[in-house]
């Protein structure tokens, strides 16, 4: 079951990568950063709630109890990851902002020590230095903020609304299928992202143009859509939910970082963005510190009683 889990994880991880560079091409063609996010949500939603309405409908009931818990896990881990990280990648590279966004392993390792009042390994907080160190090297702050402030800000909040993905996608029962909680997750993510987006005056001919965003590769926008709502969206969440669901809400976090080195690549592939040195060594640095932080609260130091407590399972 672990090894599986590991395996969806990082499956999952590559998928995302192609999110933001996906993006990149709608917005390029003329798309707000909102209006991409919806259009994702709307067709990957759309499509996961038809295909489980024939093949599996008992994976749509919502118990009662569990409608809040919906409500949050639709506006936060995915309204809220995905137009803050879309709004994020139009000030910063693709890369940046991953970086950015994988700063939430810290946050996950904070949220367990001090909310849920685990103790956790003394390597976790040395593994959070080591991350905000070298976030400090990336966006070169003894130089005055080389990035975008407003990007900065957006992707670190981008960051935080990713931690409670993970916690989320670790913390429900078995009383909820996790292909129902994606699905109507993005649906009810469209739902509220709606008012902002303001689909119906979307320039419909963006979808029937090709475009290189950056003078990087010329692609279809609508093959970019469509790659993004089912390798990038729908695929993704199906593979990462389920992978937290058989590690934990820390194990899931530490794979799903490969995303940052994914990203990036596929962002140089495809639109041209490169990093500059200090971006790969302060990325390197965030990264080792993310992975430090999250391997040491795996394993978790003993109550005081002496009792293991044991990870949290089913981000």
């Amino acid at each position: 079951m672990r090894n599986a889990g590991l395996a969806f994880a990082l499956v999952s991880a590559s998928c995302f990568a192609f999110s933001g560079p996906m993006a990149k091409y709608l917005i390029e063609a003329g798309l707000t950063p909102i209006e991409a996010v919806w259009w994702r949500m709307a067709g990957a939603g759309l499509l996961l709630v038809a295909v489980l309405a024939v093949l599996r409908p008992s994976a749509l009931r919502i118990p009662r109890s569990r409608l809040p818990f919906f409500a949050t896990y639709a506006i936060v881990a995915v309204a809220g990851v995905q137009s803050l990280y879309f709004l994020a990648i139009t000030r910063l590279p693709v890369g940046i902002v991953l970086l950015l966004e994988y700063m939430s392993p810290v946050m996950v390792v904070l949220w367990v020590r001090f909310v849920r009042g685990i103790r956790l390994a003394r390597a976790a907080y040395v593994g959070a230095v080591v991350a905000v160190v070298g976030l400090g090297i990336v966006v070169e702050v003894w130089d005055g903020l080389r990035l975008d402030g407003l990007g900065l800000v957006l992707g670190l909040l981008a960051g935080a609304c990713c931690a409670g993905y993970f916690l989320m996608s670790d913390s429900f029962g078995d009383d909820v299928d996790p292909l129902g909680l994606i699905a109507w997750g993005m649906t009810g993510a469209a739902v509220v992202l709606f008012p902002f987006a303001r689909p119906w005056g979307v320039p419909w001919e963006s979808f029937t143009v090709s475009v290189a965003p950056q003078g990087g590769v010329t692609l279809p926008v609508l093959g970019a859509y469509l790659w993004m709502v089912l390798i990038a969206t729908v695929t993704a969440y199906i593979l990462g939910v389920n992978a937290v669901w058989r590690l934990s809400a820390a194990v899931g976090a530490t794979v799903a970082s490969l995303e940052v080195i994914g990203g990036a690549m596929v962002a140089w592939a495809l639109v041209g963005e490169t990093l500059g040195v200090f971006q790969v060594i302060g990325g390197l640095i965030v990264l080792s510190g993310a992975l430090l932080a999250q391997t040491a609260s795996a394993r978790r130091s003993p109550a005081p009683e002496l009792e293991t407590v044991e990870p949290a399972r089913v981000n």
